[in-house]
């Protein structure tokens, strides 16, 4: 679970990258889902977008994929959103550490 803190890092992070997945009218195929696990091993953070010829909203996207993928939500707005998994192998992005 990701800290308000680490959150606001991953969104910040975020804002740079380009968006690589793309859920168009077909809604969330396998096809989708792999590569949005192809990615998130890749890179961690993912951006993704949601068409308007889709049936699902951004929201929804997110929660179907970051449950199917196992990942963090790490934000939603408009039509894109960004989920970031932990790569336990080969770790890319350092979090901030949170207070316990």
């Amino acid at each position: 679970m990701l800290s308000s803190k680490q959150r606001a890092q991953l969104r910040g992070m975020a804002s740079t990258i380009d968006t690589i997945v793309i859920v168009g009218k077909g809604g969330i195929t396998q096809q989708v889902i792999a590569q949005m696990n192809d990615a998130l091993k890749a890179r961690e953070l993912v951006k993704g977008k949601v068409l308007e010829t889709s049936l699902l909203t951004a929201r929804e996207a997110c929660e179907a994929l970051s449950e199917a993928c196992k990942a963090e939500q790490v934000q939603c707005i408009g039509s894109k959103f960004v989920l970031y998994k932990r790569n336990d192998a080969e770790p890319k992005i350092e979090l901030v550490r949170t207070k316990k």
